[in-house]
């Protein structure tokens, strides 16, 4: 039987892969966890959604399992997924859940949970209450059942966190936000008008049906023209739940996730506040970054693909700044876990304080041409052990040198093999993929 419980919670479409009775049990399950794990009180979970009309639906049962199992609930409404992971911590809740599938089509939805402190429930906690699903004995009764109470005041309580966490205000800025007609819709455009920017806020109408239809942070180009057309000078773009952000220079050129990281490391590095003058990104990011932080003298440590991975190191080493290319960065000493809109407001507040445009901050960063070729294959662990696989990839690193780069890597969940080239040129860069590719499918 396959894990219920992916990298990222449970998800699937709603009310088909992911029904309200799956949900009630999930949630029901984490409580009684929860209460077994500390007796001396009752436990307390925040409970948070994004605006896709099966969020409705999902709260009342991830409500109904909670309180059933005896759990009190504070219910926050349509709110980013970062917003609920801080609010655990601030409202001193034992348990945090979000019903989210972030960047997701809106018939798709998904339970993430947190633990106490607003951080990622380990493997093991998510094994153990995934073996207690099902369960309904010893049910409370009378005044043991949960009660739930409204926070109506979450969204400014997050915003005010956001916002002394914001070195440096936005005054003198335009900017266009695309909130994806996600969480984000409401507070985002709020946070940067406090802040001080003049905010444009597009996509940010969410009916329950539209979220990241054809907008957001993976259609950056309806961001691009809107940058152009109202002549801002950035544009900062949200997924549905938004953990994530991307954004747009005034020129109207993409800056991804690893440009933001490198703006963002020297901004802290100048600041003194770069623990170790280390960077923690994953594998996938591009050369180009790997460059950047060298000729600047930060120290670059790459980790498996996953947000959970590069907390992992964060938490390990005590480092200040990590992430992904898609756009998940991690600020430890003010979230635990991807905030989209603390990254968003961290990048402005740079161009606000150097006074430079953001393309001249994200040039500190050549994105090198990065191709990417999924190969079917019968068997991933013939494909890593075969020597014709290993001298290729061998021969195409030594053509490349320190201009490029490859990487094998085997999908986690199908008969893939992921072969990614990086080269100072498109044309090299194909060529080189291809050619791997073509020698892991002879194998494969």
């Amino acid at each position: 039987m396959s894990r219920l419980f992916g990298t990222d919670g449970v998800r699937g479409m709603a009310n088909a892969d992911l029904t309200p009775e799956l949900a009630l049990s999930l949630a029901a399950a984490a409580a009684r966890v929860l209460a077994e794990h500390d007796t001396t009180h009752r436990p307390v979970a925040v409970v948070g959604r994004d605006p896709r009309a099966s969020g409705e639906m999902l709260e009342a049962a991830v409500t109904a399992g909670l309180t059933a199992a005896g759990a009190d609930v504070l219910r926050l409404g349509v709110l980013p997924t970062p917003a609920v992971a801080f609010l655990v911590a601030e409202l001193d809740a034992d348990l945090g859940v979000m019903i989210s599938a972030s960047h997701n089509p809106m018939p798709d939805n998904g339970i993430k949970f947190f633990a106490k402190g607003g951080l990622k429930l380990s493997d093991e906690l998510e094994d153990e209450i995934e073996a207690r699903l099902g369960e309904t004995g010893g049910r409370p009764t009378g005044e043991g059942v949960g009660r739930v109470t409204d926070v109506p005041e979450a969204v400014n309580r997050y915003i005010d966190h956001l916002l002394v966490s914001t070195p440096h205000d936005l005054h003198g800025l335009k900017i266009v936000v695309d909130c994806a007609n996600g969480a984000a819709s409401t507070t985002a455009p709020q946070a940067y008008r406090r802040a001080g920017a003049e905010v444009i806020a597009i996509h940010a109408e969410p009916t329950g049906l539209n979220i990241n239809d054809g907008v957001g942070s993976t259609h950056l180009n309806v961001l691009q023209a809107a940058v152009l057309e109202h002549g801002a000078d950035l544009g900062i773009a949200h997924d549905g739940d938004a953990d994530r952000c991307l954004a747009v220079d005034g020129t109207g050129a993409e800056v991804d996730g690893d440009q933001i990281m490198a703006v963002l490391a020297l901004a802290l590095k100048d600041a003194g506040e770069l623990k170790d003058d280390t960077l923690v990104a994953t594998v996938m990011s591009n050369l180009g970054l790997h460059l950047a932080m060298k000729d600047n003298g930060v120290r670059l440590l790459t980790t498996a693909v996953g947000d959970r991975y590069v907390v992992e190191e964060l938490r390990a080493g005590g480092y200040s700044l990590g992430g992904e290319q898609s756009g998940h960065v991690i600020l430890p000493s003010h979230a635990t876990t991807g905030d989209g809109l603390l990254t968003a407001l961290r990048l402005m507040a740079r161009v606000a304080a150097t006074g430079k445009p953001l393309n001249e901050l994200a040039g500190v960063m050549r994105r090198l041409p990065q191709v990417l070729i999924n190969v079917r294959v019968a068997d991933k662990a013939a494909v890593a052990a075969a020597e014709t696989v290993s001298q290729a990839v061998a021969e195409v690193s030594a053509e490349l040198g320190e201009t490029g780069r490859v990487l094998l890597r085997p999908s986690g969940t199908e008969q893939l093999v992921r072969v990614m080239v990086e080269a100072p040129s498109q044309d090299e860069a194909h060529g080189a993929a291809t050619r791997l590719a073509e020698v892991v499918s002879a194998v494969g």
